[in-house]
């Protein structure tokens, strides 16, 4: 799978969220935990130039511009909500990638449950092959007899981003909503039966999950 075109990606303050969202014509949000957003509307948004300095609790000297969004296709940005974690943050883009893929390969206009279904398998599936990936650095720098306290540090930090991945995935199955929740369980119920690519291609012809 491939998104044959360029798109922006913003890191955004929570308002200009919040503004990009009231500017979308279509569209299914998760309110009021929306994190991330793939826009299709020619708009400006404000997205952050410099990072923040951090003084205490409270966030300084931190610039943002206005960034002008031209349509020359079905995705003109996606958004994401600045400052989460590194897990929920490509969880978010791995969703909203599956958004954009969705609508530059001209799938036709989807149920919620169906299309925020398999952008939320599409998120899942990454945040286990992040797990994944950092059970097995886990094990090779355990095995390694000369290990520094550098190796140790990261260590230490995969195995919470690993117990933070756990939590994220455990948000995702557990949703209780129709869309996001219930769209989940029957996507990841026919990616697991049937694999991505044929679960896919069902939407494709017939806007449902196949059971």
């Amino acid at each position: 799978m491939k998104v044959e075109q360029q798109v922006p990606l913003l890191l955004v303050e929570r308002q200009a969220l919040n503004e990009a969202m009231e500017g979308e014509k279509a569209g299914h949000h998760h309110l009021p935990e929306t994190r991330g957003l793939c826009l299709s509307e020619e708009q400006t948004v404000s997205t952050i130039l410099r990072r923040p300095r951090m003084t205490g609790n409270k966030i300084m000297e931190m610039i943002t511009e206005p960034y002008r969004l031209t349509r020359r296709c079905e995705v003109t940005a996606i958004l994401i909500l600045y400052g989460l974690p590194r897990l929920l943050t490509g969880s978010i883009l791995a969703h909203e990638m599956m958004h954009a893929w969705l609508r530059l390969k001209g799938y036709r206009t989807l149920r919620p449950d169906v299309e925020e279904g398999i952008c939320q398998v599409l998120a899942h599936m990454w945040i286990e092959s992040e797990i994944m990936a950092g059970s097995g650095s886990n094990a090779a720098s355990t095995s390694s007899s000369s290990s520094t306290s550098a190796s140790s540090k990261k260590r230490g930090r995969s195995q919470f981003e690993q117990k933070l991945g756990d939590f994220f995935k455990h948000q995702i199955e557990s949703d209780t909503s129709m869309a996001y929740g219930d769209g989940f369980r029957a996507g990841n119920r026919a990616v697991l039966q049937y694999g991505l690519k044929s679960t896919l291609e069902h939407i494709r012809l017939t806007g449902t999950f196949p059971f």
